[in-house]
């Protein structure tokens, strides 16, 4: 199989890696996009949960992980529901890891054991405890494939960043100790600043604000009044959808209806008619000076500062004034 990877460019990946990316899970999340709602009111937002996987385990390979550390990384995010975070709001999840919590059994539900058993792999060691993988995952604010790959894959996608700049990120990543740092405090500055721009300015973009508190409401009442349950979440987005559009339900048409493009919405303190808050995101990652590995922050006053006023926003969150819908 030949991928072409607008971040990470052309590889060939055949044998268990092949089989489980043709895998019913993973060919479902061409169908779950990133952004959650973010596709049904704005349609340049449209990076699916598969272009991130598969885009993770390409930057683990590149960056010389195991193959069970790729197949750890194509796969972690298997379990997320149709729009993805979305599920979080609607059951007030302030850790946002609804996907988390339902991993093991949709793994378990799937072909997914079958296929790592054909190779020789037992499924549980490779997924069942992603603390082992320390490319693939590690606690914030410091990198890890996942965080690298969906801010690079958004913001390139959305026209924030260019290749150049992209190629120039990733040839700054080192591994100690099985762990990505980065070997100049330039390619740290760049990438926080960019990393602010997907979960300040992209996440908290007033538009996509509207876009979950609509839909989080919609899909919250559809399942108290048993429209669709958790199961039918682990359908595609536009499956979840035309099934609430297709309800007689009123009240569930009415809000389900709103979720479209070209709505106006702007941020406004005093007049608002949303008010969001994220979680709050925040990266440092570890450069290496003089032989050590120190935070950026120490390092530089320019990334101290983007961390600071990133959290004043993430802790303020968003205000939302609807204009027209």
């Amino acid at each position: 199989m030949n991928i072409s990877d607008p971040i990470y460019g052309k590889y060939t990946v055949d044998g268990l890696l092949k089989e489980l990316i043709l895998s019913s899970p993973v060919q479902r999340l061409k169908g779950v996009y990133q952004g959650g709602a973010s596709y049904f009111v704005n349609e340049k937002w449209n990076v699916t949960r598969y272009d991130h996987s598969i885009g993770v385990m390409l930057l683990i390979q590149k960056l010389g992980g195991s193959l069970e550390e790729q197949v750890a990384g194509l796969l972690h995010d298997v379990s997320h529901t149709a729009f993805s975070h979305v599920i979080d709001f609607v059951f007030e999840n302030k850790a946002e890891d609804y996907h988390e919590t339902i991993y093991d059994r949709v793994i378990a539900d799937s072909e997914i054991p079958r296929i790592l058993n054909q190779y020789g792999f037992d499924y549980q060691s490779i997924l069942l405890d992603h603390s082992k993988w320390t490319i693939l995952e590690q606690p914030a604010p410091e990198l890890c494939a996942d965080r690298i790959d969906y801010t690079l894959r958004d913001m390139y996608q959305y026209g924030e960043i260019t290749s150049e700049e992209i190629n120039m990120f990733l040839n700054h990543l080192r591994l100690r100790d099985g762990k990505i740092y980065l070997k100049s405090i330039t390619a740290a500055e760049w990438f926080v600043q960019t990393y602010y721009k997907e979960v300040i300015d992209f996440f908290m973009n007033p538009l996509n604000v509207y876009g979950y508190d609509m839909l989080a409401k919609t899909i919250k009442i559809a399942l108290e009044k048993k429209i669709i349950d958790l199961d039918t979440l682990l359908l595609t987005d536009e499956e979840v959808i035309d099934l609430l559009r297709m309800t007689q339900d009123k009240e569930v048409n009415n809000l389900v209806n709103n979720i479209k493009r070209h709505v106006n919405v702007k941020e406004d303190k005093l007049t608002y008619d949303l008010h969001r808050k994220n979680k709050i995101r925040l990266i440092d990652p570890s450069v290496l000076c003089d032989g050590q590995l120190i935070r950026a922050s120490a390092l530089s006053k320019k990334i101290k500062k983007m961390n600071e006023k990133a959290k004043r926003k993430a802790e303020e969150g968003m205000y939302v004034k609807i204009i027209s819908t």
